[in-house]
């Protein structure tokens, strides 16, 4: 051991510099540090966390969250991605408790006085952020894959009849992964922990993933399809990260969309493969929709961007990151075809395997795939044959680089428009930057405009084809030759391509037509994909709204629930846009209007649980807004199941799981009613119903009530410290409360920089959430003064997307408004 001369502790005390009495001229190094810390208040590093029991009293816990760069905070290390290594670990805990880290425990030593010291296996070689140990008094139940891996789950002993379905689907989705990858899960098990604090959704620890209570446990009675569907993709995310992630690692924090990005994306291809029936591809759609109105903002970044401190790299853990990652992904893989995307992505895990990647190691995989034979010989082979004979099929003729392709859209933030003009035998296409809040009239239009260029896989169909043509785009504007005469044409076929369409001259016209004519013509996925189209280009100023309107009234003969939610979601936007303004006379109209138009499909709703996932998720939305829009047969039937609930205080589980929000939201309307729900959240033992509760107490139209929410929030007892941002947005997400929210905010600045780290997931749905209903100058100008005064968040991109966010609100609502009033005045019956 050599002696320390001196310790530089820099950066809020997380780093320390190390100056040595000679120089370092041995192979090998050995430090010997000894640490103490205290327990973190926080939901970062070794931190504290309670439960309470059904008799109401406190239980203590341990647990890590390491990810990104608090590994320090628990013991010395090199903090950082690329330095990996074996772990050792020994916890001492007393005997009625039980500890957990990310490998089997070996042997437990007695050291009396109740206490004993656990042992556990060395790990395999890994990054800092991935370490993870847990000491509770959880109970756990267990399973084994086909492979022999243990998979057990652990939860509060309360909750152990939770567990069986988390259970069940990751012993399904476990073994599906060692077969997709051709790469046998590397530790012999895997443990899933449902964490009662915790700020994110999940963590992967490599063979210690832990969850929130919501996004791990099913109560059959209390959640609801859509919980279902969740909790099984948290759990195929999670296990997609013990290979993308832990076995590879990203170099560096600016390529943390390696890690997340091909998660997602996972989720998707796992609950697929393993729970058909959840129709989980469905849902795909929705998550390249919500990235595309992420990536259309100016202040979007690229996929990989920099990140050079904690701060910087917190904010990385974004939509951008997952969600276009995944989109991203999911081109590819249509442009390359399933066969060279999986072989290309085994090849990448097998020649990485405890190491770190970057972007282009992951291009050079895809793009040079190698024969069963070469995995089978362990052989790795750079030839690109296979994959250009794969591709060449499909995109004749055409010259291709994977590595070229893709850094067009992971090293330049955005998304392309592609503006299509069709005649006869002739596509013309062009493309450009699309920007949904700033319009070509405006001054900094051009600015944002240049050096702009993606190489887009486009594809398509014409009224005379429904083989799908190909072609990659790769300069600003190109022709397509087709071999006849067209009619119409339809690009991004099945919602495959990452880019907004714009159909020039007749286009649009055509379109609608169509719809309206025989719907059917265009796949599910191809009409929600035109109704997002239209309702992003009327953002963007590129479509007049009454067009977009136009184009939903095809959906009341609709057979498609995906499509139905995508229409319904930009119509109810557009509704709680216009009460949040408090104009009084489109809200109005445009409320008969909703009423009018989706009656029959909501009388045709049942107050049950029955039918598929989507099915159940209609069902939801429709009954909400129905109570929303105060429909009086909706009102009546949610008030009488929440009076026979309440009559039986709350003990006899005859509400729907799939109405339960609807009918708690009816009953949060009275006194009685908010304060019963209140005690009810207090000694439910279910994650599911809680949110439910916690939805509908935020709903209420009382001041008061609201506040109450907002303060038991903040005190963290009743209402946990990790649900205080999705109070604070739901809060302001309520007409009744936008101001409150915004105004507690303003009044907890402090408070709650101390309880959430800058740059972290719960700070920006914070910003964001208390800030995305303003629609105003005045209350731009507020929140830019609040912004401004505050130094520490200057640099950080959620106030930005903030202050766009209310911009693009009040630029739609100066250009549409008198067009929204005049068309719903002209289709009310």
């Amino acid at each position: 051991m050599l002696h320390r001369r001196e310790t530089d502790k820099q950066s809020k005390k997380i780093s320390a510099i190390l100056t040595l009495k000679e120089d370092l001229v041995w192979l090998f190094l050995f430090f010997f540090l000894k640490m103490k810390s205290n327990l973190s208040d926080v939901f970062y590093g070794l931190y504290k966390s309670t439960y309470k029991t059904k008799d109401g009293q406190t239980r203590l816990l341990v647990s890590t969250h390491f990810e990104p760069t608090s590994a320090r905070m628990a013991f010395p290390c090199f903090d950082e991605p690329s330095f990996k290594a074996n772990y050792t670990i020994k916890i001492r805990r007393e005997e009625q408790h039980v500890a957990l880290s990310n490998m089997p425990k070996v042997k437990t030593r007695k050291l009396g006085n109740n206490l004993v010291e656990d042992h556990f296996a060395e790990t395999v070689k890994m990054s800092t952020y991935l370490v993870a140990f847990i000491v509770s008094d959880f109970q756990s139940i267990s399973g084994t894959t086909s492979s022999g891996i243990k998979v057990s789950v652990y939860v509060n002993p309360e909750k152990l009849n939770q567990a069986h379905y988390a259970l069940e689907a990751a012993i399904k989705i476990l073994e599906f992964y060692e077969q997709y990858f051709g790469i046998y899960y590397p530790l012999p098990k895997q443990d899933l922990v449902a964490v009662p604090d915790f700020q994110s959704g999940a963590m992967e620890n490599w063979g210690l993933t832990t969850y929130r209570e919501t996004s791990l446990l099913y109560d059959p009675e209390t959640s609801s399809a859509s919980d279902k569907l969740w909790i099984t993709m948290v759990i195929g995310h999670e296990l997609a990260h013990q290979w993308f992630g832990n076995l590879v690692t990203m170099e560096w924090w600016n390529d943390i969309w390696l890690n997340e990005g091909f998660a997602r994306y996972m989720e998707f291809i796992s609950v697929d493969a393993t729970y058909p029936e959840l129709q989980v591809n469905d849902y795909l759609l929705d998550t390249c929709f919500t990235a595309m109105r992420r990536d259309s903002m100016n202040s979007s970044r690229p996929i990989s961007s920099k990140a050079e401190n904690p701060t910087q790299i917190k904010e990385m853990f974004d939509t951008v990151s997952y969600d276009k990652g995944a989109c991203i992904l999911h081109m590819l893989r249509n442009f390359l075809t399933d066969e060279v995307f999986q072989n290309g992505i085994i090849h990448y895990l097998k020649k990485h395997s405890y190491r770190n990647a970057k972007n282009n190691d992951l291009w050079n995989s895809l793009a040079n795939t190698c024969s069963e034979e070469d995995f089978a010989s362990a052989k790795y082979c750079y030839t690109k044959n296979q994959a250009s004979k794969n591709i060449h099929n499909y995109y004749v003729r055409e010259h291709f680089d994977v590595t070229e392709i893709m850094n067009t859209w992971t090293l330049q933030k955005g998304l392309p428009l592609i503006t299509v003009e069709q005649n006869e035998k002739r596509i013309k296409i062009k493309q450009e930057r699309f920007l949904e809040g700033i319009l070509p009239d405006d001054p900094l239009w051009t600015s944002m405009q240049t050096d702009f260029l993606w190489q887009v896989p486009l594809t398509y169909i014409t009224s005379h084809s429904k083989s799908i043509g190909r072609h990659l785009m790769k300069n600003q504007s190109d022709t397509i030759e087709l071999e006849e005469d067209v009619n119409w044409v339809k690009l991004n076929v099945d919602m495959n391509g990452y880019y907004i369409v714009h159909y020039e001259g007749n286009g649009w016209n055509n379109i609608i037509k169509l719809l309206n004519q025989n719907y059917t013509i265009f796949s599910y996925k191809d009409r929600a994909n035109l109704i997002h189209n239209a309702f992003q280009l009327v953002s963007a100023g590129r479509l007049s709204l009454d067009r977009a309107l136009d184009l939903t009234q095809y959906l009341q003969h609709e057979t498609s629930n995906i499509v139905l939610l995508k229409g319904l979601g930009y119509l109810e936007g557009i509704y709680h846009m216009v009460e949040r303004r408090n104009i009084s006379d489109v809200t109005k109209s445009l409320k008969q209007y909703l009423l009018q138009y989706f009656k029959p499909v909501i009388d045709r709703q049942t107050w049950s649980d029955e039918g598929s996932v989507s099915d159940r998720m209609l069902r939801s939305n429709l009954l909400q807004l129905a109570y929303d829009l105060q429909y009086p047969p909706c009102l009546q039937k949610a008030n009488e199941l929440f009076g026979k609930w309440m009559g039986f205080g709350g003990k006899l589980n005859n509400i729907p799981s799939d109405v339960m929000k609807t009918v708690y939201s009816a009953g949060s309307e009275t006194p009685t009613g908010w304060n019963f729900l209140l005690e009810r959240y207090k000694v439910s033992m279910s994650g599911a119903e809680q949110t439910k509760i916690n939805s509908a107490l935020a709903s209420c139209k009382d001041d008061a009530n609201l506040a109450r929410l907002l303060e038991l929030g903040m005190e963290g007892n009743v209402i946990k410290t990790q649900d205080l941002p999705s109070v604070i947005y739901r809060v302001s997400m309520n007409p009744a409360g936008q101001l409150l929210a915004w105004n507690f905010v303003k009044k907890n600045w402090s408070k709650l920089l101390e309880k959430f780290s800058l740059g972290s997931f719960s700070m920006r749905t914070i910003i964001l959430g208390a800030t995305s209903p303003f629609s105003s100058k005045q209350e731009l100008e507020e929140v830019k003064l609040f912004f401004a005064s505050k130094q520490e968040i200057s640099q950080l991109r959620a106030p930005q997307i903030a202050l766009e966010n209310i911009e693009k609100n009040i630029k739609w609502l100066e250009r549409n408004l008198d067009i929204l009033r005049k068309w719903i005045l002209e289709n009310l019956q």
